[in-house]
């Protein structure tokens, strides 16, 4: 596909339109949509309103190609957002109810054809963006394995929009048995959506592996050329052995991870280290070593494997975050100049981290590229726009019920409102709009 082409198919699929969506304006206000539930604070040069509140779990944001907002809501199902003239919502349906929904959620870019994702199965179904009503759903794939991560990340290939990239997390902190592809877990696959058996292709058997070794890569989003960057969840209380001395690394190590996973046309089988190679946040956790930010480490380091052995063969990540942000989904804006992200926020640390969204600057070189502005080894290659006023304050008990919002969906708004987020506290899910002053 010629590039210029390519470009606008990804830009529409990112805003779920093949054709120009009316342009509204940001309300500053919506009747009947509450205050913000938690307290938040801003960087300067951004405005932010609640555009939706009393939803449950809100989880993953697309568009339609009419400019109607889809929301996957976990364990409710798929609901539909009009907006009148004024930039509010005018309507709200349930598009798909069942409790079997969770997080997965993508559409193609002419609109067409929707996915949506449980844990164990991928659907399909005909969608007409003009009555916003569904038919003739199919099974895509089925078979994922349960485990403690239990989101299924789904994308449309902008490319070859029968393609479709679909996502499942580890089973456990150090999920040894996902070193070999074939059992499925911390991996992305791809499948041909056109072909799928009238059952669904098997997750496990079935489909091209494009990376794996991805620990919970549960965010991924294409930039203008097709090329997917994706975020991942890393692990938990790490310690580090070397030389016999066992030391607790776990409040800032591993990072999380910001990958470059390639063109899924050309990309195959690239793996990243997990469950064996770990990232490099805080390199102060590793005295006597030449280890940076990003730089892959291992747990227990000997003669026959170590951090040499990773860096070797491993791909490296981008960039990385602070360990334990937990970010959930990324998106880049309607000129590909920032990628945001959202972080969910942490569980296990003490002070707190995430409960934030990040803008990452990104520039396209002079190939085509595209790269965040930051080196690799950056500690300051994101700042913060959105977040708790306190983030180390904040408590988290379990994975949605918190005393701030948890951070899940990222979606540039096709009619020129700026990037809408979603929270899934299990008290209220709300979606707000984050606007940068002109």
């Amino acid at each position: 596909m010629h590039l210029v082409k390519l470009a606008t198919a990804v830009v529409a699929l990112a805003s779920g339109t093949d054709a120009a969506v009316r342009q509204l304006p940001r309300p500053a206000s919506c009747s009947g949509v509450a205050n913000f539930r938690y307290q938040y604070k801003l960087e300067s040069g951004w405005s932010a309103m609640k555009i939706a509140g009393g939803l449950k779990q809100v989880r993953t944001i697309v568009w339609d190609t009419e400019g109607n907002m889809l929301v996957s809501q976990n364990t409710r199902g798929i609901s539909v957002h009009t907006f009148g003239d004024n930039g509010c919502i005018n309507s709200t349906t349930m598009l798909i109810s069942g409790n079997q929904i969770n997080h997965g959620l993508s559409i193609t870019p002419d609109g067409k054809t929707l996915y949506a994702s449980s844990e164990t199965t991928l659907w399909s179904w005909a969608y007409d963006p003009l009555t916003r009503k569904i038919s003739n759903q199919k099974t895509i794939v089925r078979g994922m394995s349960t485990g403690i991560h239990s989101s299924r990340t789904v994308a449309v290939v902008p490319q070859q929009p029968n393609l479709v990239l679909l996502q499942v997390g580890s089973n456990s902190n150090f999920d040894m048995a996902s070193q070999q592809p074939g059992t499925g877990r911390a991996i992305i696959k791809i499948f041909d959506a056109s072909k799928a058996p009238s059952n669904g292709f098997n997750y496990n058997t079935e489909g091209e592996v494009y990376g794996y070794g991805l620990r919970n890569e549960i965010g991924f989003t294409a930039d203008p050329n097709g090329v997917f960057w994706g975020v991942e969840n890393s692990g938990d209380d790490f310690a580090r052995t070397e030389n016999g001395q066992r030391r607790d690394i776990h409040i800032d190590n591993p990072a999380e991870k910001l990958n470059n996973l390639g063109d899924p046309l050309t990309v195959r089988n690239a793996w990243y280290g997990y469950p064996t190679c770990f990232s490099v946040w805080n390199p102060a956790n590793f005295p006597n070593s030449n280890l940076k930010t990003g730089s892959h480490f291992v747990v227990s380091p000997n003669s026959s494997y170590n951090d040499a052995t990773c860096n070797g063969r491993a791909v490296p990540p981008r960039l990385t975050f602070q360990a334990h942000s937990a970010p959930i989904a990324n998106t880049f804006d309607s000129d590909a100049k920032n990628m945001y992200v959202t972080f969910h926020g942490s569980w296990n640390r003490q002070p707190a981290t995430g409960f934030k969204v990040v803008q990452i600057p990104f520039a396209r070189l002079a190939n085509g590229t595209y790269e965040p502005v930051a080196p690799a080894d950056s500690m300051t290659g994101y700042k913060d726009i959105f977040s708790a006023p306190n983030p180390g304050s904040c408590t988290a008990n379990g994975l949605t019920m918190s005393n701030c919002f948890r951070l899940t969906a990222a979606a540039w708004d096709p009619a020129g409102r700026g990037l809408f987020v979603g929270s899934d506290n299990s008290a209220e899910g709300e979606i707000y709009i984050l606007t940068p002053n002109k």
